[in-house]
């Protein structure tokens, strides 16, 4: 899957954390990334974690992730895990689900959408490219017939704008009922995101996401631009949703419960966002059924969620959870009901794809692998090429 900065080469690295209580409940947490540094930051914790009690969550906060103390130490994620990993154990020992912990649910389904990357052949069948138009288009209407999604996100940023544009006005037309939404990752300049951006206004778009890097160029860009403006990258901590919102630069915070630290952060952050009518959705940075689960139950309990979420979920062909991929009906998730989480390792499945881990390892994420030696800037002016049909060779 090909991306602004880079490429997933055929999988995602996460790391799964598990936190055991002296009563023997365990809780389940994921981050992203990782590996083996993970792990060792992970096993350093302990020695703040041992003996605290679970339920006393904004002590851990300051524990682990000290906002002042995380100027060296930025643990923002890491935390995050193991902010899932205590509710999953509040909620096992409660015997309800964490949507009921953070006020009850106000949907029992997410609605999600479509995740429309560019993707280069598989490697070992040289089927599913995305590069076309028509391969573009046929992509969406697969995963629409087989997810049930209305809404379309196309991921971009990997080709020049204007080529990008006729791919994105296509999709506007192959699907005129059903909404829209763009992300070039940041990495245009301001001048070429207000181009685009007016390129599109009349299309049925849900927003325009993060086409420059930083609130003052987004701000430029708003001023600008008739089609809402929504990030993942610039406010990510309520510093930044202050100052988005004293000095308006995106009308859509896309909430990510590792990068906020917890699902009661991105709570906290979509209580202000409903105080000041700032639009939320939720993000996804990968997530296997741990994080996703996450997702989830914070966008049961959310009541100004007004777009559906974001997932790489369906481009995954297993997971590492109790039965196997959660499924999607009519383009939506169920929230579990379970206990906790409401999800439950797959023993079997965790030391398979961690054997495959250790003899793969992991992959340069911010890497093409048919451009060797080849950064994206910001602004960037170093695009791929669309007429660039090769198959990459991927270790697998």
């Amino acid at each position: 899957m090909r991306h602004a900065n880079g490429c997933h080469w055929g999988r995602f690295v996460r790391t799964i954390v598990e936190v055991e209580t002296d009563n023997g409940i365990v809780g389940l947490g994921e981050m992203g990334g990782g590996g083996e540094s993970a792990e060792a930051v992970f096993r350093a914790m302990k020695s703040y974690l041992v003996g605290h009690d679970p339920a006393r969550l904004e002590e851990m906060r300051f524990l682990i992730a000290n906002p002042t103390a995380s100027l060296y130490n930025n643990r923002t994620q890491v935390l995050a895990a193991l902010e899932f990993a205590c509710l999953d154990i509040l909620g096992q020992a409660w015997g309800v689900p964490v949507s009921e912990i953070l006020g009850g649910r106000l949907r029992d389904r997410v609605p999600f959408a479509s995740y429309l990357f560019f993707r280069y052949p598989n490697p070992k069948t040289g089927e599913g490219e995305v590069r076309t138009i028509d391969q573009v288009l046929a992509n969406a209407h697969a995963m629409k017939k087989k997810y049930g999604f209305t809404t379309h996100k196309v991921k971009a940023g990997v080709f020049h704008p204007d080529y990008e544009l006729e791919v994105y006005r296509a999709v506007a037309r192959e699907f005129p009922d059903d909404r829209i939404r763009y992300d070039c990752n940041a990495v245009w300049s301001v001048e070429q995101a207000i181009r685009f951006g007016q390129g599109i206004e009349g299309l049925r778009n849900d927003y325009l996401e993060d086409p420059a890097f930083g609130l003052h160029a987004l701000r430029r860009v708003r001023q600008m631009v008739r089609v809402p403006l929504a990030t993942n990258t610039v406010v990510v901590n309520f510093e930044q949703l202050a100052a988005n919102i004293l000095d308006t630069a995106v009308d859509v915070i896309l909430l990510d419960t590792t990068f906020w630290g917890g699902i009661r952060p991105c709570v906290k952050a979509a209580a202000v966002c409903e105080t000041f009518q700032i639009g939320v959705a939720v993000h996804s940075s990968g997530e296997l059924g741990i994080q996703l689960a996450s997702m989830l139950h914070l966008g049961a309990v959310i009541p100004n969620l007004s777009f559906a979420a974001d997932a790489h979920y369906h481009h995954l062909a297993d997971d590492v959870v109790e039965g196997g991929l959660l499924l999607y009906q009519a383009g939506s998730i169920a929230v579990p009901t379970g206990p906790g989480l409401g999800v439950r390792l797959n023993r079997d499945k965790l030391a398979e794809y961690a054997d495959l881990y250790k003899r793969l390892g992991g992959y340069p994420y911010d890497q093409d692998p048919l451009r060797p030696g080849w950064t994206a800037l910001v602004p960037n002016d170093r695009w791929a090429d669309p007429t660039d049909g090769r198959t990459p060779r991927i270790p697998y």
